[in-house]
C-alpha cells in the first residue's frame, strides 16, 4: 500500500492488527462451539476470551514466524502466550486455510462496505451535477468529431447509470465473497463438526461455504476482483471525458484549480487535468488484479498455495487503490467547472452542420430517395466544412434542395430545441420519478 494513495479507513482493514484480530475471533468462536459440542472444556473458552482485549504484538508474531516459517502457527504460538495452558484446545480440527480464507472473506466484505460508501458519494455527485446541467447544451462527438447536440446533464446521467449498475454488481460480489470455511484438512469435516462452521459464520457475519476443499473456491474471489475492475473502468470513463473536455481547444469543463496551485514547474500558465490523469492510472492498477485473480481459480487438487502470494498483494492493493480513486472521483465531480459559454461556442463552431440528419430526414419526407437526400446534404455539409459559412445558407442556395424544401422548412431543421425534447424521458429512466 502506497501512503500517497491510501485512505486510513481502508488501510486499517488490511493492517496486520485487524487481520490478527479477525484470526483471533475465528479461533475463539470455533472454540466456543467445540466446547458446546463437548470436544473441548468450557475452561478453554473462558481462557481464550480473556484475550479479547489483547493488542497482538505484530513484531513478536513476525519473530516467531521467522523461526517456524508458518504464519498461522506463529500467531497461535503468540496467542498461547496470552491464553496459557488451555491454548492446547485452540484450533482443534482446523487447518490454516480455515483461518486464512475466512479472514480474507471478512476483510473483503469490510472493504466492499467501504467501497460502497465511496460509490454512493460518486453517485450523489453525478446526480447533483446532472440535474444542474440537465439542459446545458453541448456538442456530442463520435470518433472525436462533432456529431449532434447533447447536454452536459446527459453526460453526467450516463455515468450515473453506469455507476448504479456497478454498485449493484459490488453488492452481489460482496455477498458472494462473504463465505466461511471451517471444514478442516481437505474440507471433509473429518476432525471438526460442520456445526462449528455454521457457528463461526453466524458470528462473523458470513454464510457457510457449501463445499470447500481445503480452501474456499477462488471463482468467488475472481468475481470480486472483476467487479472492482469494472468499477475502475467506470472511473476511467469519466476521467477520459473530463481530460478531453479540458483540452485547450475544447475547454468545456475543467478540474477545479485551487488558489496557490501550480500546474507546471516550467510553464506558469498551465492548468493540467492531474486528478483525472491520476484516476486513469489508478484504474490501471485496479484492473491489474483481475487476470491474476482469474488465474487463481485453478489450483492443484484440493489445495495449493499458488494463490496465496497473489492475494497478499492484490487483496489490499486493489481495494486500497479503488477506495482512493472513488473519493478522488467524487471530489473531482463535486468541484468540476463547466463552461456553458464554451459549450455553446463549440456547438455553433461549424456552421450548424450538426443538424445534417434533420435535413436528410426532411428531404426524404419531401419525396427524395435516401441516396439523393444524403448526396444533397453531404455536398452542402462538405462545403460548410471546407469553405465556412452556415449550412442553412448553403442549403438555401442549392436549387436541388429548394426544389424539395422551402426556406421555412429548411430553417425549421435548425431548431436546437428539437434535440432536447426527450431529455426529461431519459432522466426519468435513469433517476426515476
Amino acid at each position: 500500500m502506497i501512503p500517497r494513495y491510501t485512505r486510513p479507513e481502508m488501510a486499517a482493514i488490511w493492517a496486520d492488527q485487524n487481520k490478527y484480530r479477525i484470526w483471533y475471533l475465528i479461533e475463539a468462536h470455533a472454540t466456543e462451539k467445540l466446547a458446546e459440542l463437548g470436544v473441548v472444556p468450557q475452561s478453554a473458552v473462558e481462557a481464550v476470551w480473556k484475550a479479547r482485549d489483547v493488542a497482538f504484538d505484530v513484531e513478536r508474531i513476525n519473530e516467531i514466524e521467522a523461526e517456524v516459517k508458518h504464519d498461522v502457527i506463529a500467531f497461535l504460538t503468540h496467542l498461547a502466550e496470552h491464553v496459557g495452558e488451555e491454548s492446547r484446545f485452540v484450533h482443534q480440527g482446523l487447518t490454516s486455510s480455515d483461518v486464512l480464507d475466512t479472514c480474507l472473506a471478512v476483510q473483503m466484505k469490510q472493504s466492499a462496505d467501504l467501497l460502497l460508501e465511496g460509490m454512493d458519494r460518486v453517485l450523489a455527485a453525478l446526480k447533483t451535477r446532472a440535474e444542474e446541467h440537465k439542459y446545458t447544451a453541448c456538442i456530442g462527438r463520435s470518433h472525436g468529431i462533432h456529431a449532434e447536440p447533447t447536454t452536459m446533464g446527459l453526460k453526467f446521467a450516463r455515468f450515473y447509470a453506469e455507476f448504479a449498475r456497478n454498485r449493484e454488481r459490488l453488492v452481489r460480489a460482496r455477498d458472494e465473497i462473504a463465505t466461511c470455511a471451517i471444514s478442516g484438512a481437505i474440507g471433509t469435516f473429518a476432525n471438526v463438526d460442520p456445526a462449528v462452521e455454521e457457528h463461526v459464520a453466524e458470528q462473523m457475519g458470513l454464510t457457510v461455504e457449501p463445499i470447500s476443499t481445503q480452501v474456499i473456491p477462488r471463482d468467488r474471489h475472481a468475481n470480486y476482483f472483476a467487479v472492482l475492475g469494472l468499477i475502475a473502468s467506470a472511473i476511467e470513463n469519466i476521467a477520459i471525458e473530463v481530460r478531453h473536455l479540458q483540452r485547450s481547444e475544447v475547454r468545456e469543463a475543467q478540474e477545479y484549480f485551487s488558489p496557490g496551485q501550480k500546474g507546471s514547474s516550467a510553464m506558469p500558465h498551465k492548468r493540467n487535468p492531474i486528478l483525472t490523469e491520476n484516476l486513469t492510472g489508478q484504474a490501471r492498477l485496479v484492473r491489474s488484479a483481475v487476470v491474476p485473480a482469474m488465474e487463481n481459480v485453478a489450483l492443484w487438487h484440493e489445495r495449493d498455495i499458488s494463490h496465496s502470494s497473489v492475494e497478499r498483494g492484490i487483496g489490499p492493493d486493489a481495494n486500497v487503490h479503488l477506495d482512493f480513486a472513488l473519493h478522488r472521483t467524487a471530489g473531482m465531480i463535486e468541484k468540476l467547472i463547466v463552461h456553458a459559454d464554451r459549450c455553446a461556442e463549440n456547438l455553433n463552431a461549424y456552421g450548424g452542420i450538426h443538424n445534417s440528419q434533420r435535413v436528410l430526414l426532411a428531404l426524404t419526407q419531401a419525396g427524395a430517395s435516401r441516396e439523393v437526400s444524403y448526396r444533397l446534404v453531404q455536398r452542402n455539409g462538405m462545403k460548410t466544412w471546407d469553405e465556412g459559412g452556415m449550412l442553412v445558407d448553403h442549403l438555401k442556395a442549392d436549387a436541388e434542395v429548394t426544389a424539395l424544401l422551402s426556406n421555412e422548412q429548411i430553417e425549421a431543421c435548425f431548431d436546437e430545441a428539437y434535440h432536447m425534447k426527450h431529455v426529461d424521458t431519459i432522466f426519468r429512466r435513469v433517476f426515476g420519478g
